[in-house]
């Protein structure tokens, strides 16, 4: 390797750690938990409420949702890989965990708002 090659490595590994502060420096925490089953809006919970919800489709899919202390995780599903649960905790406005064997899609939204949510005159 030649000391260019070097320079361009140490550059690229600069703007991808950059990057990644960013992303962290920024984020927010969500206020809402969104379900969504076969594209549309299943269901919506508050981020702050405790509690357990199971999700059972009419094709016998199921898949069970918990919300504690500020986040949200998916704690049973009835697809075969289990990925979703494996996900783990989520809180963070835009995070999701999606299973898609059950076409069940879960995200955090609702984060820092601004004062204002509308004006009419």
């Amino acid at each position: 390797m030649k000391k260019n090659d070097i320079f361009l490595i140490c550059g690229i590994i600069f703007i991808i750690a950059c990057s990644f502060l960013l992303v962290f420096a920024f984020r927010s925490e969500g206020s809402r938990v969104l379900v969504v089953v076969d594209k549309e809006v299943y269901k919506e919970f508050d981020l702050n409420e405790n509690t357990t919800y199971e999700i059972r489709q009419e094709n016998g899919e199921r898949n069970v949702i918990e919300i504690k202390d500020g986040y949200v995780r998916m704690t049973e599903a009835s697809c075969p890989d289990k990925l979703c649960v494996k996900q783990g905790w989520i809180r963070y406005n835009y995070e999701s965990i999606t299973c898609l064997p059950n076409k069940v899609y879960v995200r955090i939204s609702g984060g820092e708002e601004g004062e204002l949510d509308a004006v009419a005159e």
